[in-house]
């Protein structure tokens, strides 16, 4: 892929403090992208995701808050285009998966990732839309995974919310594709994260690929999606899993 093919443009990462989110955000610095960097909690580690993204020679914003409230989004969106005058890319990749048997779930439980997982990328598209319609150019991409391909249990607001996400996408794209504006989902398979030792061998035993995904795997789907080449691209679900079942 071309280095800094996204030079002059600026994303929007949530939820990019480590992991999937972190490497999306150096991915797109690394193509000449300025980022955003957001999480709820842990600014020490946005703060390191910024660093890495800015060592490759673009600018960068850390703007935290909880994306599952509107409020906070108004705020980040705030901060962001005080700062850039722009958000070109919007990755919506903050998202939390507790575990919790169906019928012990109390509307706490089920309200807080539905918050999360799926109504803040309304909040956030909502944010930002108005902007690339403006500029006629913009990439919308959601983080799903293989939650919004099949129910597994226990998850059953993980599974809604991902389906959720997916449903989004489409909708987006069906809307807005004509106005030089793709909206995606990545559905990303077992992915190596920090703090976790060695591989899952139940997981590893069903990716054909024989491996799980680094973050970085997950990653360049994302910086495709974003590319100049992705223009063709709106209204899918790209299945990043080495191969596994969907």
């Amino acid at each position: 892929m071309t280095e800094r093919q996204l030079s002059g443009k600026t994303a929007l990462i949530t939820g990019s403090g480590r992991n999937i989110g972190r490497a999306i955000a150096v991915g797109l610095a690394r193509m000449g992208c300025n980022v955003v960097v957001n999480g709820s909690r842990d600014r020490q580690a946005c703060e390191a995701t910024a660093e890495a993204a800015a060592a490759l020679g673009v600018e960068t914003l850390v703007a935290m808050g909880d994306v599952g409230k509107a409020a906070s989004v108004t705020t980040i969106a705030e901060a962001a285009l005080g700062r850039f005058g722009a958000v070109d890319i919007l990755v919506n990749n903050a998202a939390v998966r507790p575990h919790k048997p169906f019928l012990e779930m109390t509307d706490e439980d089920w309200q807080k990732v539905i918050d999360l997982d799926l109504t803040a990328s309304f909040y956030t598209a909502r944010a930002f839309l108005p902007g690339m319609l403006d500029r006629g150019w913009g990439r919308v991409i959601n983080l799903t995974g293989m939650k919004a391909i099949r129910g597994y249990g226990e998850g059953a607001p993980i599974s809604a919310a991902k389906h959720g996400l997916w449903g989004l996408a489409k909708a987006l794209s069906t809307e807005f594709a004509g106005q030089g504006i793709t909206a995606n989902a990545v559905s990303p398979g077992p992915t190596r994260v920090e703090g976790r030792s060695g591989d899952d061998p139940k997981q590893l035993a069903g990716i054909p690929a024989g491996f799980m995904a680094e973050p970085e795997d997950i990653a360049a789907v994302v910086c495709f999606l974003a590319s100049p080449a992705g223009r063709f691209v709106t209204g899918q679900m790209i299945n990043a899993n080495g191969g596994g079942a969907t």
